[in-house]
């Protein structure tokens, strides 16, 4: 009687446990990945190669809730969200946002292109800018609407119709959320599995 009550006390503790780090995992991947810019050593300064910024950008799939992460000496560069006339012409003037820390963080919000230069507009010259492109969220499925009448005699031409990007793939050493929360979870019920075997 001792040892089947100790069993169902350790079984007790052993899937609070399970469900904690269960929770905590799913809350983590929630929040989106950060994407250090250029790569996990690289810094926001001008690129030795003209496409370096643009070329590790298309090497990875961003989502909505990933950030970026610019690290750069805030006492001799700065990050602009701009638009993409700024983006083209390297306007520093009227930028969407301003970071000026050494250590900004930008997150998405919403699908689409985002595009940032250099602070310093001799910088952005040189190649010191970059374009990222979210992918649109498919994880909340749209009800499928029902086409509106046609509309009665009428010469105007109807609207274009409305286009969604299709997901690019991750390149194989880029993070992905849902694989790697499978893995992470699949672990975990294996060590507990394990445990009780």
């Amino acid at each position: 009687m001792a040892q089947t009550t100790l069993f169902y006390k350790r079984n007790d503790q052993t899937l609070g446990i399970f469900c904690l780090v269960i929770s905590a995992l799913l809350v983590h991947e929630a929040d989106g990945f950060q994407f250090r810019v250029g790569g996990s050593r690289a810094s926001w300064e001008v690129p030795t190669d003209a496409t370096f910024y643009n070329h590790w950008a298309e090497n990875n799939r961003f989502q909505i809730g990933d950030s970026l992460l610019f690290v750069y000496a805030a006492n001799q560069d700065s990050v602009l969200q701009v638009t993409r006339d700024d983006y083209t012409n390297c306007n520093t003037a009227s930028p969407i946002q301003r970071f000026t820390d050494g250590h900004s963080v930008f997150q998405f919000n919403q699908s689409g292109p985002h595009y940032f230069i250099s602070g310093v507009s001799q910088n952005c010259h040189n190649n010191e800018k970059l374009i990222v492109v979210v992918l649109a969220d498919r994880s909340r499925t749209n009800p499928v609407a029902t086409p509106p009448p046609a509309p009665a005699a009428s010469t105007s031409t109807p609207p274009p119709p409305e286009v969604h990007p299709a997901a690019a793939p991750r390149s194989s050493h880029s993070h992905n959320a849902a694989s790697s929360t499978v893995a992470r979870i699949g672990g975990i019920l294996g060590i507990l599995l394990a445990t009780f075997m």
